[in-house]
């Protein structure tokens, strides 16, 4: 009995151990993930010396429990050419009973046009942060969509002119790295 017991105590603590050291190889590959998403699974055992079958089960795990929600690649629209405009729109809104901010955020999160929706502290309750085909789009969008929502009290647009920096990444292009010439 005892001996049976002691076993079961060792494999709770294997397991217990087992799980941090799963824990830590997920944050460890979801820093590296964050990064660039583009490593594959033997670098990243490799970077962590860990096995290739690790790194995919904390790479399945993350992404079932919704950790991993999306593999993006970052654009510099300057270099592609892309002439779609993005505007942060600040708006101030009454919560909804029952269900607060939130309820809110999901109705203006369903429209296409928005990329990423923040609750914000300050002055405005969400940063909408939106894409669109035009500078009259935006004002479109936000006067007949975002607007009329009745827990709307107000919005300030604010179109993005040049991205200098999006998620850590330097946005250079050819002539920011050219020396000036003053005469």
């Amino acid at each position: 009995m005892y001996a049976a017991r002691h076993f079961y105590k060792k494999m709770r603590i294997f397991a217990a151990a087992q799980g941090l050291i799963m824990n830590k190889i997920k944050k460890d590959v979801l820093a590296l993930i964050k990064e660039d998403s583009r490593l594959s699974a033997d670098v990243l055992a490799a970077m962590l010396g860990v096995s290739v079958e690790e790194v995919k089960r904390a790479v399945e795990e993350l992404e079932t429990e919704g950790v991993i929600v999306k593999y993006t690649a970052i654009v510099n629209e300057d270099l592609a050419e892309d002439d779609r405009v993005e505007a942060l729109i600040e708006v101030k809104v009454t919560p909804m009973r029952g269900c607060g901010f939130d309820g809110i955020a999901k109705e203006i999160a369903a429209h296409t046009e928005v990329k990423n929706l923040y609750l914000m502290s300050g002055a405005y309750d969400l940063a909408v942060i939106v894409e669109s085909a035009s500078l009259r789009a935006v004002s479109r969008f936000v006067s007949e969509c975002i607007s009329t929502y009745e827990n709307v009290i107000s919005t300030a647009t604010h179109f993005i002119l040049k991205k200098y920096k999006v998620e850590g990444a330097l946005m250079e292009d050819e002539a920011s790295r050219r020396l000036s010439v003053q005469p």
